[in-house]
């Protein structure tokens, strides 16, 4: 019995090792749909992709989201066509729709994404980002649940360069771009029940653009691209990407993360958003002196591309 336990148990770590092998990626994909949104000269196209990995699967990118059938989260600021408060006494708290996520007790979550989010809360999809790209924008969220409560993002960089992770910028067609989630959640009563830090769990499911494959280190969950160049792509038919599925059940309450790498902190210098009003508008929410959130992230800022994060409050 003891030999039987302990094939079975060889096993079981041989699987969980393999699902964990990142499944590669090479070049560019092909566009599948133009843009998700128009916001006008100047800023960049929101379009998806699809591309097909050595093994045959075939990877949306940067993500399959929700965005076109699901409810957008209400507008803070947002240069496309949205709101601009310029302070957060001018947010009408009243005009935010509230979904019904099982409970009654009432909460509001304030959220700055770079670039895409998709909120769930105790596995229900309660809001998506309304600009998956840029103008930089940031939103107000009401929802009712009951406690404890499993807050899940999905956090998507977008890319213009479909397939590899990267941008115009810093003087090149193909820099790799960068992703952040800051986000305040208080109660009824205006009283904070979480903030974004290093309590959240965070786990990569698409890192791009690599190199040399060899310097992606994986050890059971952890997905590790420190090792990996963020310089920008000098041949893009060559380069590739790393991709896992993500789990179906992912956002529920009883999905086990206890395995996942705890988030990384980033400063508001290292995201950029000092310059940015949909953040500066607002720090007496984002920067309390008495609940700072903090831009959380895989341990790769750069380089991981779409990223979920999750949160119980209790």
């Amino acid at each position: 019995m003891k030999n039987i336990a302990l094939i079975l148990a060889t096993l079981s770590i041989s699987i969980t090792a393999i699902a964990e092998e990142a499944t590669w990626t090479t070049g560019t994909a092909t566009v599948v749909n133009d843009g998700l949104i128009d916001c006008g000269r100047g800023t960049r196209t929101s379009a998806v992709g699809n591309i097909t990995s050595d093994d045959g699967t075939v990877w949306t990118v940067p993500a399959q989201t929700l965005y076109t059938t699901a409810p957008k989260a209400t507008d803070m600021f947002n240069e496309c066509d949205g709101i601009k408060y310029t302070r957060s006494s001018d947010v009408d708290l009243n005009a935010v729709p509230v979904v019904d996520a099982g409970g009654n007790d009432l909460f509001t979550a304030y959220i700055f994404a770079d670039n895409y989010f998709e909120l769930y809360v105790n596995g229900t999809l309660v809001a998506v980002d309304p600009v998956p790209f840029t103008p930089f924008n940031s939103n107000v969220v009401r929802f009712s649940a009951q406690r404890p409560i499993t807050v899940a993002f999905k956090m998507v960089d977008w890319e213009e360069t479909l397939g590899l992770g990267v941008e115009a910028g810093r003087g090149s067609k193909y820099h790799p771009g960068d992703g952040g989630l800051v986000a305040h959640i208080k109660d009824s009563n205006q009283k904070t029940v979480a903030i974004t830090d290093d309590n959240w769990r965070a786990q990569t499911f698409y890192i791009a653009p690599v190199s040399d494959r060899n310097c992606l280190k994986i050890d059971g969950t952890n997905r590790d691209s420190s090792d990996c160049s963020t310089n920008a792509v000098k041949d893009i038919s060559t380069a590739s990407a790393a991709h896992w599925a993500i789990p179906d059940t992912w956002a529920q309450p009883d999905f086990d993360d206890s395995e996942w790498p705890n988030a990384t902190i980033f400063s508001n210098d290292t995201v950029g958003v000092n310059n940015k009003k949909a953040y500066t508008s607002f720090t007496d929410i984002f920067d309390a002196g008495d609940a700072d959130a903090r831009f959380i992230w895989s341990s790769n800022l750069i380089l991981d591309n779409l990223v979920l994060l999750r949160s119980t409050i209790q």
